[in-house]
This record gives C-alpha cells, sequence and structure tokens, in this order.
C-alpha cells in the first residue's frame, strides 16, 4: 500500500536516533518501538524496512481481531484502521468500539464522528482529522 507508506511517513516522521514518544515509549524509525533501547541508531533503509514490518504486524492483528470483514472496507477507510492502529497500538484502537462498530455496519458518518470524539483525536489534532475525513468519505 504505497498510499499508507506515505501517509505513515507523514505522520509518523523519521527519527534515526531512538526518543521518548508522547506515550513514554522508546521510538526509532517511523514510530517503530519493538525492542528499542536508549541510544540506539538506524538507517532510513532499516526504518523502511521496519515500516512496512510494522504496517503488516498492525494489518494481521485487524485480521485477528476484528470480527467482521474490515478489508472489505474501501481502500482509504482501511489505510484509516491500519494509520489509527499503528498509532494507537492494537489494544487501544479495540478500544473505540462505537467507532468499530459503526464501520462494521456502514454508518461512515458515525465512525468518523466517533474517532473524532476522542482523547485521542485531541492528542494527535489534524491526524485525526485526515483520518476521519478518509473514514467519512472512504
Amino acid at each position: 500500500m504505497p498510499k499508507l507508506r506515505c501517509e505513515l511517513r507523514r505522520d509518523e516522521a523519521l527519527r534515526l536516533v531512538a526518543y521518548l514518544c508522547s506515550a513514554g515509549k522508546l521510538t526509532l524509525g517511523y514510530g517503530h518501538t519493538d525492542g528499542v533501547q536508549g541510544g540506539d541508531t538506524c538507517t532510513q533503509e532499516q526504518a523502511e524496512r521496519w515500516l512496512d514490518q510494522d504496517i503488516a504486524i498492525a494489518a494481521a492483528g485487524l485480521d485477528r481481531a476484528l470480527p467482521w470483514d474490515w478489508r472489505g472496507l474501501s481502500d482509504a477507510r482501511q489505510r484509516a484502521l491500519i494509520n489509527m492502529s499503528f498509532n494507537l497500538g492494537l489494544p487501544r484502537l479495540l478500544g473505540f468500539k462505537r467507532m468499530l462498530y459503526a464501520l462494521s455496519i456502514g454508518d461512515y458518518p458515525g465512525a468518523a464522528a466517533e474517532a473524532l470524539n476522542s482523547k485521542w483525536a485531541g492528542q494527535v489534532g489534524d491526524r485525526a482529522a485526515r483520518l476521519a475525513d478518509m473514514i467519512r468519505r472512504g
């Protein structure tokens, strides 16, 4: 999904030196957290490989966790869900029960409203607005 890669590059920003993200996790590359320790560094090439791996992990997690066919959604809505899972982590995304239910029944305006009616939306600002718009418009 080339569009998703571009969107995550924009939303996560490339960091070649480990840093503490707003959630208190050591992070490197494009939001990569798995096994990152203080003082770690990476190359852009490594960050790109991690990005692809992390996208696959997020999508596989959604496959396992959602009892409905999220892959039947439009490309834009699938990208929004993966982006949210990437940002929040799957457990926190699954806490968006009303949003996920609305998506599962095709209530896209309702799903977008639920995404914006969250603490997360206040924390990530423009990112939440963009993702909610993708959910609404498809």
